[in-house]
């Protein structure tokens, strides 16, 4: 089979592994020409990429590249050769166990809890997809028919999904990635793929306060459940509950934040259509402590604690990161554009018991102004253009008692290679202090 790889990333190479054997050709179009490439790969590299793929058998996107990057420089037609590592482990993997996760934030915590929840129960558990391990790579961790799978999934990757797993999970959505989008309409589809070749078998999970993410699963032809409200897993009386049963109260959750409370009610209700394993279910709300860069205490020094949310790359995840805390802060705010309004954001910062802001990159200069217009009694800091400065000034501000919250409520590109990158080094410079 004569196959074209499209985008060498992460997901690119776990495709060239998968299918390198004698009967494939395989050529590797990026648009980098400096790429490490396997030994006597055949590749298409530079700015026309994307030239002359009709002679190919099948074409393999990676998720960055968007389907309509390929017709623009082909036709129309090729749509119909194109496909992603995601939908060949749909098609075959040995177990159809799979649960997918997708919303705008969340859905790494959400895949997290659940892997962890389905393991403490004693289910075998495979994790994987926009959360490191791609689809493909999860294959030589030899899958058996009875394993669960559970992958999360961005829109990236569900915008040409042609399969739905078992159990489709929906947090909120709300309108993102619109620099790679044409609007937010394509961006909605793209998450309702997820759902769309669901059978009546399958099960679909939305938030019930978010009427995007209901829409979306309303796509599905299987047993649609709300969570964050009955018959899902809700919170009444400071206690999470679900079908009669009380797992644990709010106050024993180790995470922080409101939102993710409604993570750890998406997880149970799914977890829930598998087992019913309170025991299990409550160990691990009552342990985990969240992932890397998400609302992370990175230390406290003069009683001061540093908090680690470069994860929080939307202006809705860096809203529920400032309500987080009641105490005054010292927030780091802003970063590349994606073309979100920061509106919201602005006015719920106000509320939120900020004592200084400091604003950075791109967006910096627009969440500044807002914050001006509304007369609010915030010291702001701009143009600092490295950690080392921004974490500094942090410190100069923070009394005892204070936090400092690394939560920029935009994409890190500019400053920083990415937000891992931008949270690594908040942590580097806050551990040396």
């Amino acid at each position: 089979m004569n196959i074209a790889i499209v985008g060498y990333g992460t997901q690119g190479q776990s495709t060239y592994d998968y299918f390198d054997s004698p009967e494939n050709s395989i050529t590797i179009c990026d648009l980098s020409t400096d790429l490490e490439l396997p030994s006597g790969a055949q590749a298409q590299l530079g700015p026309d990429y994307l030239k002359n793929l009709d002679r190919f058998d099948v074409i393999y996107r990676a998720p960055i590249v968007h389907p309509r990057d390929i017709v623009a420089e082909n036709s129309e037609e090729i749509l119909g050769k194109v496909t992603s590592n995601t939908n060949e482990f749909f098609k075959v993997c040995p177990s159809k166990n799979i649960i997918g996760v997708t919303g705008t934030k969340g859905k790494g915590t959400t895949s997290t809890l659940i892997a962890k929840m389905l393991e403490a129960s004693g289910k075998k558990v495979h994790l994987g997809g926009n959360i490191g391990t791609p689809p493909l790579k999860m294959l030589r961790n030899n899958i058996q028919s009875d394993d669960w799978i559970v992958l999360e999934l961005a829109n990236f990757q569900l915008i040409d999904l042609k399969y739905s797993p078992k159990i489709a999970v929906c947090l909120m959505v709300v309108p993102e990635h619109l620099d790679w989008h044409e609007d937010v309409s394509e961006y909605i589809d793209a998450k309702s793929q997820l759902f769309m070749s669901q059978n009546p078998d399958d099960i679909g999970i939305y938030f019930a306060d978010n009427q995007v993410s209901e829409d979306i699963a309303s796509c599905s032809e299987g047993n649609v459940i709300p969570y964050f409200a009955p018959p899902g897993a809700s919170v009444i009386n400071d206690e999470i509950v679900i079908d009669g049963h009380n797992i644990c109260r709010t106050s024993d959750v180790k995470l922080l934040g409101k939102h993710n409370l409604e993570n750890i009610c998406a997880s149970i209700t799914a977890v829930w259509q598998v087992t019913q394993d309170t025991d299990a279910i409550k160990a691990v709300i009552t342990s985990f402590t969240g992932l890397e860069h998400r609302l992370e205490l990175v230390r406290e020094l003069d009683g001061v604690k540093y908090y680690d949310d470069s994860f929080g790359t939307t202006p809705e995840t860096a809203i529920v990161a400032f309500q987080a805390f009641a105490e005054p802060k010292i927030g780091i705010v802003g970063g590349s554009d994606k073309g979100v309004p920061f509106d919201t954001m602005a006015k719920e910062i106000v509320k939120s018991n900020v004592k200084a802001l400091i604003t950075i990159g791109q967006a910096g200069p627009k969440i500044a102004e807002l914050l001006r217009a509304q007369n609010a009694n915030i010291l702001i800091f701009e143009g600092l253009q490295n950690m080392q400065e921004i974490v500094s000034k942090a410190k100069e501000l923070a009394e005892t008692g204070d936090i400092v919250l690394l939560s920029c409520g935009s994409a890190s590109f500019g400053l920083f290679k990415n937000y891992e990158d931008r949270g690594h080094q908040f942590k580097s410079v806050v551990n040396n202090l």
